[in-house]
């Protein structure tokens, strides 16, 4: 169909196939009923629990997701395919009948191939949600694995197809580290590619964006977060505390959601902490390949010295590390810092790994500021007895994603998920995921439009103009 673009590395060659092979798939997929995709969507989300086993090894073996993890992962994936099932009654044309007699019929039409990056820190979850709505849209998939864990995202791709997943309709492309950028490029810009969707850092979206705005190229981007959570001096400090718990740590800190600031009123600060590191004691982080415990390791052994460095630098700083941080390998044990301020480097990069930041603030003002001075804006929480002074908070946010007294990290397939600023544009789930998927046309049916009527138009312009 088409050269290889990008370079002639047997990786861009593969990748040129991918494409090619997608768009090839593309048009019988487009013709299936909808009934036929929703109920391989549905026996999608059936064989990945049947395969839970399976999953599990292999996460942990590649990036060292505790099983809680990737069941986590499971269960969300299994939401995003069946939420995907909602979407295909939405395709349905409607019409709009005119006084004239003419019918304007606007139609949802699947774009062709759609291309998704899928990232390796939730990698079954984020799979899913690159594949389901635009095959419930009728598009094929080329799926860009992350090099962190191809084995797991190729199974993925391999369970879906013995669902029933018909061949093509999702083809994988894998490589090494050294040849992302030139891979990603070549996909970019493949002349079959109409859509593109990225999740991962600021930094490579910002690439993928320039990229694909050369060519012209719609993209959704969630990119990275750096969430913050108010405690106000009412809250329920338990409460608080467990979530920012949960949000800090799960999958040590590796997710686009990860609570990366708790904001705490001065008031309450002093027991809230408390809370917070006794809570935190219960935790334990272990290489899942050696011993089943609550946390798993970082990636790699880099992560580990990165976000060391930020503790390191905070501390210098100022801060107290009241406890945890001790590193072995790419295993870091659950760390809580208070007194974090803005001249260090916490207080502003994503740390993405399990250090929980507490910045002590005088008041709401004060703790609205904090939260909105950040270049990102993704998620956010807010905690408080009143409900009507959390929605105050909350509307003054910065934020795609806003949970009132709940987690940052938790996400429903039905709702729009995305980010504000540097966390990206464009939204998953619930309807929002139409328009990221489909194309609107609109056509115009004159039903009793004669020679003369098309005449008489014409004459009216003229006299018009």
């Amino acid at each position: 169909m088409h050269e290889a673009i990008g370079g002639q590395s047997s990786a861009c060659r593969a990748a040129d196939e991918a494409a090619n092979s997608a768009a090839r798939a593309f048009w019988s997929w487009s013709k299936t009923t909808r009934a036929e995709r929703v109920d391989l969507l549905r026996s999608m989300a059936d064989i990945l629990e049947q395969e839970r086993p399976t999953l599990v090894e292999i996460a942990a073996l590649e990036v060292g997701a505790a099983p809680q993890w990737t069941d986590f992962n499971i269960a969300v994936a299994k939401k995003i395919l069946l939420q995907a099932c909602d979407l295909v009654p939405l395709l349905d044309d409607q019409t709009v009948d005119h006084p004239d007699g003419r019918r304007s019929i606007v139609r949802r039409q699947a774009v062709g191939v759609v291309l998704g990056f899928v990232p390796w820190n939730a990698p079954v979850a984020l799979a899913a949600r690159a594949m389901a709505a635009p095959v419930a849209c009728g598009n094929s998939v080329v799926l860009k694995a992350s090099e962190h864990c191809p084995r797991t995202h190729q199974l993925i791709v391999d369970l879906f197809t013995r669902a029933g997943l018909p061949k093509d309709v999702v083809t994988v492309v894998t490589n090494g580290p050294d040849e992302s950028f030139d891979v990603a490029r070549a996909l970019i810009r493949h002349p079959t590619i109409r859509r593109i969707n990225f999740t991962g850092s600021t930094r490579v979206g910002q690439m993928v964006a320039i990229e694909a705005a050369q060519v012209l190229k719609r993209c959704l981007l969630e990119l990275s977060g750096k969430a913050p959570l108010i405690v106000l001096d009412d809250a329920d400090l338990d409460l608080a505390a467990a979530a920012a718990m949960t949000g800090a740590f799960f999958n040590q800190g590796q997710v686009c959601m990860s609570t990366e600031r708790i904001i705490v009123l001065d008031a309450v600060a002093d027991a809230f902490v408390d809370k917070l590191v006794s809570k935190t004691r219960a935790l334990h982080a272990a290489d899942p390949r050696d011993e089943t415990a609550p946390l798993g390791r970082l990636v790699n052994e880099e992560a580990a010295r990165r976000v060391s460095g930020l503790i390191d630098d905070a501390v210098a700083l100022g801060a107290t590390l009241r406890m945890g941080g001790e590193v072995s390998g790419a295993v870091m044990q659950p760390a809580v810092l208070d007194h974090i301020t803005p001249n260090m480097r916490i207080y502003l990069e994503e740390s993405f790994g399990p250090v929980a930041s507490v910045i002590r603030v005088r008041d709401v003002e004060e703790a609205i500021s904090v939260a909105n001075d950040t270049e990102f804006g993704l998620a956010s929480a807010v905690f408080s007895r009143d409900p009507d002074r959390c929605a105050a908070v909350a509307d003054r946010l910065e934020t795609g994603i806003c949970q009132i007294n709940g987690p940052t990290v938790f996400d429903d397939p039905t709702m729009p998920f995305g980010g504000m600023k540097s966390s990206g544009y464009g939204r998953f789930g619930g309807t929002a995921a139409l328009d990221e998927f489909t194309e609107i046309r609109w056509l115009s049916q004159h039903n009793d439009l004669q020679a003369n009527d098309v005449e008489e138009l014409l004459n009216l312009g003229r006299k018009e103009a």
